[in-house]
């Protein structure tokens, strides 16, 4: 059974999740934008670092909206593509198939998601992970 929605998250909670998105690709010297969005996949907090690619904002966006309005990482559908049956995935609209989205989750409920865009699809997803384990 998939997880429930709950509040949509607040701002603060939103910038926390981006600071520490962004705090892990400054360690690794990773230019990258990131988008946090509520649960119905609307933006709330949006951050580009200096000289990160102009095509990472909208795929960031693209992203977090995904992990929300699915209730999954994006790498789940990056994954299914390998699948026999995978490239269904292209037929869902709104599903990015790209890891770096992942739904951030508040007392066990999806408040929202964040997308991260700017690196490989590995450094992007170590960003993602970073946001999540900081709320």
């Amino acid at each position: 059974m998939s997880q429930s929605y709950g509040s949509p998250i607040r701002l603060d909670a939103a910038k926390r999740a981006a600071a520490a998105a962004l705090d892990a690709a400054k360690r690794n010297n990773w230019t990258m934008a990131v988008a946090v969005v509520d649960i119905a996949g609307e933006l709330v907090y949006f951050e580009k670092m200096d000289d990160t690619q102009n095509g990472s904002v909208r795929v960031a966006a693209a992203k977090a909206r995904s992990a929300a309005l699915f209730k999954r990482p994006t790498k789940a559908f990056q994954d299914s593509l390998t699948a026999p049956d995978g490239v269904r995935i292209l037929g869902l609209e709104g599903a990015v198939p790209v890891e770096g989205g992942v739904p951030l989750v508040i007392e066990g409920l999806i408040v929202g998601a964040i997308g991260v865009s700017g690196g490989t699809s590995q450094q992007d997803g170590v960003c993602a992970k970073a946001a999540v384990e900081s709320i």
